[in-house]
């Protein structure tokens, strides 16, 4: 009788990459895989790497040189194994094997390769965009030939592989709690200069609605009571299944599955925010009233220069539209400062903007060239010594801000999903807190218990975190 075998998987960067992680995880499983809690005692360590920004390289190949330590075999997966291939693979001769995303759907014969001493070239990257049509509503019919991360749906199995009741959905859990990830696309249209991921995610695909539900039934039944929905660019979900307003249409049917008690969605280009999305995010019943919004800057000449669209005014116009719906709602965004062309108006315009906006929670990055991306080219560089102090005086602004729009919530009573229990009562996040990214509170009250969502009344603030009691 055949020992299985073991694989440990380390999974960097963003919730997109954790729901590519579950999909890898399930289908090494389907080939005969075990899976370790970590590297030691693993035949094969598989990193799933991050390629969005230098410091999340330096982080993935960090990883990579750590697994190598351990004595396992090493395999770089992700995004950044996309994005360099080859590079990579003559770079990192401790890696002993660097898969692009058209590996995944035979990852188990890829870890036999790797086991067997079987060299396998790494593959040449090319933009991902031109595997798909141009037109949108032209890809579903082309999808099936293309490799997507993070798509296995329903009946989506290797092939010998037979469900036991039908078809199932093609995801591992790799972590426990009541929150998890729930990928509604997967790349991106847009070509804002400062970003590649377009070129190594490729065109954007939509998750066929039944789809998306499916996989949501299927995490409420793993526990789950918190469904975020991530992409690269949610606005944009359904435009290739023509429909617009898929998303819109979606959210009451999530909201509505047994066991699931909040929605939150994610990702959403502030041009593409439409009044019957905002409508539909403030007004349906375990919706969270929640924006995260790609602001990246609020002077207008700079955001021409990104490739995107909107100001100060128009912003602060949208901010307005959705606070007269939902008052309470929560807002996020990122800002890139010192971008090429960024006078010292534009960035006061930016500061101009923070100090109206009243967000939950700001990420403030300096800007940086990044490999094949259009700003890479651009005139009129900013000092790096110059951008730091940008950052940080925007990032001390920020802080400022979002520590008030904290305060401001002190008696006011929000809905708190427990996620871990502390000594002083329980760790969770109110409906304009997303994981992770954004602050906690600290509930405090008998008779709780973890994965519920309870109501309290906001006593206390400290930065973006607050207090809150149960009566």
């Amino acid at each position: 009788m055949s020992t299985r075998r073991k694989v440990s998987l380390i999974t960097l960067g963003c919730a997109r990459n954790e729901v590519d992680s579950e999909e890898l995880a399930a289908r090494m499983e389907d080939a005969g895989w075990d899976l370790a809690d970590g590297a030691d005692g693993a035949d094969v360590v598989v990193v799933n790497t991050c390629g969005f920004i230098e410091a999340a390289k330096k982080d993935s190949i960090d990883t990579l040189l750590a697994a190598h330590d351990s004595g396992a075999k090493v395999v770089a997966a992700g995004c950044m194994a996309e994005r360099y291939g080859k590079e990579l693979a003559e770079a990192l001769p401790e890696a002993d094997a660097v898969i692009g995303f058209d590996d995944y759907l035979t990852i188990g014969e890829r870890l036999d390769d790797v086991m067997e001493g079987r060299a396998r070239e790494a593959h040449t990257p090319r933009d991902r965009r031109t595997l798909l049509p141009i037109s949108p509503v032209e890809r579903s019919a082309s999808a099936d030939g293309v490799a997507i991360p993070g798509h296995g749906g329903p009946g989506d199995l290797p092939d010998g592989v037979a469900p036991a009741s039908g078809p199932r959905v093609l995801r591992r859990r790799l972590g426990g709690g009541p929150v998890a990830p729930l990928k509604l696309a997967s790349g991106c249209d847009r070509r804002c200069t400062f970003c590649a991921i377009p070129a190594f995610r490729g065109a954007y695909v939509s998750r066929p609605p039944a789809e998306v539900l499916e996989e949501a039934r299927w995490l409420a039944g793993h526990g789950v009571r918190e469904l975020v929905l991530v992409s690269e660019n949610s606005t944009s979900y359904g435009k290739d299944l023509g429909d617009l307003r898929a998303l819109e249409k979606l959210l009451p049917g999530l909201a509505a599955v047994d066991g699931i008690e909040r929605v939150r969605v994610s990702y959403l280009q502030p041009a593409e925010t439409r009044p019957g999305l905002i409508e539909a995010i403030c007004g349906t019943p375990g919706v969270a009233p929640y924006f995260d919004l790609s602001f990246q800057h609020a002077s207008g000449p700079v955001l021409r220069s990104m490739r995107r669209f909107g100001d100060r005014v128009r912003f602060l116009e949208l901010l307005d539209q959705i606070r007269a719906l939902a008052p309470e709602a929560g807002v996020r965004s990122n800002f890139i400062v010192g971008f090429p062309g960024e006078t010292e108006d534009d960035f006061e315009e930016l500061a101009e903007f923070l100090s109206a906006a009243r967000l939950d929670a700001v990420g403030v990055f300096g800007y940086s060239d990044e490999d094949g991306t259009e700003a890479a080219g651009l005139d009129g560089k900013v000092d790096a010594g110059e951008v730091a102090r940008r950052v940080e005086e925007l990032s001390g602004l920020a802080e400022e801000l979002t520590a008030q729009r904290a305060e401001d919530r002190i008696g006011s009573q929000i809905h708190v999903l427990l996620e871990e229990k502390v000594d002083d009562g329980f760790e969770g996040r109110a409906a304009h807190q997303a994981p992770e990214v954004d602050g906690t509170v600290l509930v405090r009250g008998e008779g709780l218990a973890l994965g519920e969502i309870v109501a309290a009344r906001v006593t206390g603030s400290e930065g973006v975190d607050l207090v809150a009691d149960v009566s």
